[in-house]
């Protein structure tokens, strides 16, 4: 079976996680229907997408079809399994640059609100997760 998963942080092209994303890009950047808040936060600094809609800017990403494996290892990936983690859920995009077809489904990995209040928070609410940022917000080296 295929899924969209919607990416957003460092499951994207040129990201530190881009290889455990075993999708087949979908042609064009996307955006989240609606205004959602995007953080740096905690020791790893995690790109943390919280399902707080009106919140925030519209999230700017990635679309990727993906075969079940594929999907089986971003959710190892995320941890979606631990609790106060991340969890997939459906979202609502629109194409960056045609807005006017309308919005389409997808699945996107979604941050614990709760762990916004409990971790440092490093940056946001952002309309994107950028290389600059993710250089700027390295996580600290494996020990």
């Amino acid at each position: 079976m295929q899924h969209l998963i919607f990416v957003y942080g460092t499951l994207k092209q040129g990201f530190r996680n881009h290889p455990v994303n075993h999708g087949q890009r979908q042609a064009g950047d996307f955006l989240t229907a609606q205004r959602l808040p995007l953080y740096v936060i905690g020791p790893r600094c995690l790109p943390w997408l919280v399902e707080q809609p009106g919140q925030g800017e519209q999230v700017r990403g990635e679309l990727y079809e993906v075969d079940d494996a594929g999907l089986a290892c971003m959710d190892e990936l995320e941890q979606i399994e631990r609790p106060n983690w991340y969890r997939r859920a459906p979202i609502r995009l629109l194409r960056q640059d045609a807005p006017e077809q309308g919005e389409l489904m997808a699945q996107v990995y979604f941050g614990a609100a709760e762990r916004v209040g409990q971790e440092t928070v490093h940056a946001g609410p952002l309309p994107e997760y950028t290389q600059a940022l993710a250089a700027r917000h390295a996580p600290p080296p494996a020990s």
